[in-house]
C-alpha cells in the first residue's frame, strides 16, 4: 500500500512539474506570427507570456533585444526595426523554448477598423475578378482579427496574416486593401494591415471603458456596460470590441490606422462629435506611440428611409469637426456613393482617397492632392452670399458643366430654400429670389446628396453649412 502511495504521489509531482514546464515555455499572442510586417525604422513592442523570472531574447537579423518576464508571467521588449525592405527575415523569441517567426516583412503597418463598408470584401466590391487576377502583391499582408465580445480587455485575438495573392485578397478587407495597395505601389515598401471590424457596430462599442468614464457626456455609457449580462453580450454595447478586438493589438508597432464608421450612431449625430474624438484619443493613448495618424470616410450618401434626412448631414458634419483634432484625415465620398444600396461597391476609390491623405500628411509627399474644397468663410452682401473656400487646388468646378447643385439659402426665419450657386474664381456666388436678406448657407444637407461641387483635381467638396441654428439630433442619448 505504501509503495502504490509513493507511486501516486511521484505520479501527481511528474504531472505538476510537467505543467509547469508547459506554463514556463515562451509564447506570444497571435497577432505576432509567420507573413507579418513591423513597422519600419521604430522601436516595436514584442511581448508575450513565460515562467517568471525567465530571460528572452528576441532577435530580427542584426537586432536583438532582451526582457525578463514578471511577477505576473507577462514579458515585454522593445526592438529596433531598420528601413522597410523586400527582404524576408525570420524573428526569433527564446527563453526556455524558442519560437520562430518566419517570412516577417519590414514595412508600413496600418490598422483598419469599423463597421460594414470597411469589413466589406474585395470579393464583394466593384471587378472582383479583375482585382483578384491582379493581386500580385506578395509584399502586402493582412490579418483579419476574427469577431469576438468582451466585458473585460482581453490579451489575444483570433486570425493570422495572410500573404496578398489571387486566392487571398477576395477575403481581405476591401478599404483596407485598397488602401495598402496605393501606399505599397507610390512607396515601394512591403504594408500589413491589421483588419479588425465588425459590420453593424457603434463607436461606443471600439471605446474603452476609462476612456467613456472620463468623459463626463460620455460616462453614462459606462453604467450601461457595467450591467450587460455576459449572456446577452452583444457587439452594439459599449466597449465589448475594444475588449476583444483592440485592447490585444495593444502595443503593437503601427504608423496609424483607418476608419469606416458611424452609420450605426448616425442618429445621434451630435454626441458622435464628442464620442468619435473621444474614440481616437483613447486608441492613441493606448498605444502609446503618439498622436498616430487617423484616416477615416465621411460616409456616403444613402437614403435611410423613415427617419429625418438631415440626421446624415449632421453626422457628416460631426466626422469633418473631428478635423480638429491633430493628424487626422478624411475622405469624402459624396460622389461615389449609392443611396439605393449603403454598401456603395466602388471601394477602389475610398481606398485610394484615404491613401492620397496618408501620402500627402503621413509620408510628406506634399504635391499629392487629398482633399476637395472645404468651407472656409461667408459674406453677405444684400441679396447674396459670397462663400470662401480652402484646398481650392487649382480651380473650383461644377462637374459636367452643369450649374451646381444641393445649394440652400435662408434668411433670419430660418427656412431653407433651394438656390443657385455660381462659380466666381475661388469663391461660390449664392442667391434665390425668395430670400431677400440671406444669412445662411447650406451645401448638400441631407442624406441623398449627390452634388457636383469639385476641385480641378477631382476630388468633391465636403458638406458644410454655415449657420450654428440647432440640431435635430441635439441631445439624443
Amino acid at each position: 500500500m505504501k509503495l502504490r502511495f509513493r507511486s501516486f504521489l511521484l505520479a501527481i509531482a511528474a504531472a505538476l512539474a510537467a505543467a509547469s514546464n508547459l506554463q514556463a515555455e515562451v509564447a506570444l499572442p497571435k497577432v505576432f506570427g509567420d507573413h507579418m510586417v513591423l513597422q519600419q525604422s521604430s522601436e516595436v513592442a514584442i511581448w508575450g507570456t513565460g515562467a517568471v523570472g525567465e530571460e528572452v531574447t528576441i532577435t530580427l537579423g542584426d537586432a536583438t533585444a532582451k526582457a525578463a518576464t514578471g511577477e505576473n508571467g507577462k514579458w515585454m521588449a522593445k526592438l529596433k526595426t531598420p528601413a522597410g525592405s523586400k527582404e524576408a527575415r525570420e524573428l526569433v523569441v527564446k527563453g526556455t523554448n524558442e519560437v520562430r517567426f518566419k517570412d516577417v516583412l519590414v514595412g508600413e503597418v496600418w490598422i483598419c477598423s469599423g463597421q460594414s463598408n470597411m469589413e466589406w470584401s474585395v470579393a464583394a466590391s466593384d471587378n472582383p475578378q479583375k482585382e483578384a487576377e491582379a493581386a500580385n502583391f506578395p509584399l502586402i499582408r493582412m490579418i483579419k482579427v476574427e469577431k469576438a465580445v468582451a466585458g473585460e480587455p482581453q490579451t489575444d485575438i483570433k486570425g493570422a496574416w495572410q500573404v496578398c495573392s489571387p486566392s487571398t485578397v477576395p477575403g481581405f478587407s476591401a478599404v483596407g486593401y485598397f488602401f495598402g495597395r496605393k501606399l505599397h505601389q507610390d512607396l515601394d515598401v512591403p504594408v500589413g494591415m491589421i483588419n479588425t471590424s465588425w459590420g453593424g457596430t457603434i463607436c461606443e462599442a471600439w471605446t474603452s471603458k476609462e476612456a467613456l468614464a472620463a468623459s463626463e457626456p460620455l460616462k453614462f455609457m459606462t453604467e450601461r456596460q457595467l450591467n450587460i449580462d455576459p449572456a446577452k453580450m452583444n457587439p452594439n454595447q459599449p466597449t465589448v470590441l475594444y475588449n476583444a478586438m483592440l485592447a490585444p493589438l495593444v502595443p503593437y508597432g503601427i504608423r496609424g490606422a483607418i476608419w469606416y464608421q458611424g452609420e450605426s450612431n448616425k442618429g445621434r449625430a451630435e454626441q458622435y462629435r464628442t464620442l468619435f474624438p473621444v474614440m481616437i484619443s483613447d486608441w492613441r493613448k493606448q498605444f502609446g506611440q503618439g498622436d498616430f495618424p487617423f484616416g477615416f470616410v465621411q460616409l456616403a450618401p444613402f437614403d435611410y428611409g423613415g427617419s429625418d434626412p438631415r440626421e446624415l448631414a449632421e453626422q457628416w458634419e460631426s466626422q469633418a469637426l473631428t478635423l480638429s483634432l491633430p493628424n487626422t484625415g478624411m475622405a469624402v465620398t459624396t460622389d461615389i456613393g449609392n443611396v439605393k444600396d449603403i454598401h456603395p461597391r466602388n471601394k477602389q476609390e475610398v481606398g485610394r482617397r484615404l491613401a492620397l491623405w496618408a501620402l500627402n500628411s503621413t509620408y510628406g509627399k506634399k504635391e499629392v492632392v487629398f482633399s476637395g474644397p472645404v468651407y472656409d468663410s461667408m459674406e453677405a452682401n444684400g441679396s447674396k452670399i459670397r462663400l470662401k473656400f480652402k484646398e481650392v487646388n487649382g480651380g473650383l468646378l461644377a462637374e459636367g458643366g452643369k450649374p451646381l447643385s444641393h445649394f440652400q439659402i435662408a434668411g433670419d426665419d430660418q427656412k431653407f430654400v433651394p438656390a443657385t450657386a455660381e462659380i466666381d474664381g475661388d469663391t461660390v456666388v449664392v442667391s434665390a429670389a425668395e430670400v431677400a436678406k440671406p444669412v445662411a448657407v447650406r451645401f448638400a444637407w441631407e442624406d441623398t446628396a449627390e452634388p457636383n461641387f469639385f476641385n480641378k483635381a477631382g476630388l468633391p467638396a465636403s458638406p458644410f453649412r454655415t449657420d450654428t441654428w440647432p440640431l435635430i439630433t441635439a441631445g439624443r442619448k
